[in-house]
């Protein structure tokens, strides 16, 4: 049935986006844009007898929209505004990722690693015409950040701690020292030898996809 309607805004010679349900026009004014908004819902509502959901749609600027969990930004370089991830979906990436490396989840860290890579895999397979690798960097460093929590914690003990960090280039007493650092597993291994130990490499040989990395190798530029 909405075919019906892609082919009246082709007639009306307007520029649109849909996907199902969901629909972009573009105009040049906000004049332009409160006009199309009343006459396609009348057109929607009259004609194909649907009803068009008011709180869902609106006129807005290409900032202030989120379309199929992209947002649009300008980008001065280009003069022209681009897609990339929507805060919310970035948020939402964050909230998944943190269940997959929840400490107290009774699984090994291999298999954290292995739905970490499906989660980034499919996530940037989904938004790789965006630009985001501002983004894909810091997300990487929120990722390792909490996959050396896990390792910190699946060494339990400050002698088996210190015995792994030795085993990983720490020196002894640089070693030791961390290894009683006590509770503080996030300060341990946001800075210092953990994070001197567990490098990006180190995680990279243990199976662990880089996002900025798989970004760069799948990205589609528009």
């Amino acid at each position: 049935m909405l075919n019906e309607l892609d082919k009246e805004l082709e007639a009306r010679g307007l520029d649109f986006v849909r996907y199902a349900d969901d629909l972009i026009i573009m105009v040049g004014s906000k004049q332009a844009a409160d006009r199309v908004m009343k006459s396609v819902t009348r057109f929607i509502e009259e004609r194909l007898g649907l009803k068009v959901n008011a709180e869902k749609s609106k006129v807005d600027k290409p900032k202030g929209i989120k379309y199929l969990g992209f947002g649009f930004y300008f980008d001065s370089f280009a003069k022209a505004y681009k897609a990339r991830p929507h805060p919310k979906a970035a948020t939402k990436f964050k909230a998944q990722m943190k269940k997959l490396t929840c400490r107290s989840w009774g699984v090994s860290n291999d298999y954290k690693v292995l739905k970490l890579n499906q989660l980034i895999r499919g996530w940037i397979n989904y938004f790789k015409i965006g630009s985001m690798k501002g983004l894909c960097e810091r997300l990487d460093s929120n990722i390792r950040c909490r996959l050396r929590m896990c390792i910190w914690k699946h060494w339990k003990t400050p002698q088996n701690r210190a015995k792994n960090l030795m085993k990983l280039g720490i020196s002894r007493k640089y070693a030791w020292s961390t290894a009683y650092t006590g509770a503080k597993i996030a300060y341990v291994c946001q800075r210092g030898a953990m994070n001197m130990a567990v490098t990006k490499e180190r995680l990279t040989r243990f199976g662990l996809v880089s996002m900025a990395d798989y970004y760069a190798e799948r990205r589609v530029t528009c």
